[in-house]
């Protein structure tokens, strides 16, 4: 009876997680939708569990973190607007919460990690969900993951000082890679492939662990 009462109560906490992010200017109901289908504690630590669906990140170990709803639902809704995510790269798998966001949104999710626990990790929280569209690759993210090239889309949930050459050269033509830019001041860039031009648009601030190069 008990686990049957915290997994309606954990229910009962997505779902006003899902209502919170249409509160705050959310309008894509295929996003939300997603959002609703992967329950966030199942991708924290048991001690943070009670603030799994807080608007906030929170750590996942080695100086790294799961990003907050709001950040997550924001970044999919400007990447999906007018279009389907299609063939997407996640640069930073983390814990595995954004790629399963994505598997109910893209056709094809490749996720890559430099951090080997953190790739454990994401496998270990994905296995449950038996995803047949979700690829995990342990890989250097900033030099995204050239044999798979080229996506539609592209993600990234890590700042980069500069938009990585090589994240570019990997998008479709007609693609789309959002990006936080910036050092102490970050903000999400919208990259935007069209032939050889490439579109930046900004939109608001944020605050994201930095990309790193290299593998651990």
């Amino acid at each position: 009876m008990r686990s049957r009462e915290s997994a309606q109560s954990a229910h009962r906490a997505l779902a006003r997680m899902v209502e919170r992010l249409r509160q705050q200017g959310i309008r894509d109901e295929k996003v939300l939708d997603a959002m609703m289908r992967v329950p966030r504690q199942q991708f924290v630590e048991d001690g943070l569990a009670f603030s799994a669906y807080d608007d906030t990140p929170l750590p996942i170990g080695y100086q790294q973190t799961i990003s907050q709803p709001y950040v997550v639902a924001r970044m999919l809704e400007i990447l999906r607007a007018g279009r389907e995510l299609g063939r997407t790269l996640e640069v930073g798998a983390g814990c595995g919460y954004q790629a399963a966001v994505l598997s109910f949104l893209a056709t094809e999710v490749f996720a890559v990690e430099r951090i080997r626990p953190l790739l454990d990790l994401a496998k270990e929280n994905l296995r449950a969900f038996r995803f047949a569209n979700v690829r995990l690759k342990y890989a250097d993210g900033s030099l995204g993951l050239p044999e798979a090239a080229p996506f539609d889309t592209i993600i990234v949930a890590a700042a980069a000082r500069e938009i990585p050459a090589a994240l570019k050269a990997q998008l479709a033509d007609g693609g789309r890679m959002m990006i936080p830019v910036g050092a102490s001041n970050q903000q999400l860039i919208l990259v935007e492939r069209q032939g050889k031009v490439f579109k930046e648009s900004r939109y608001e601030a944020v605050r994201f662990v930095p990309l790193l190069s290299g593998m651990e």
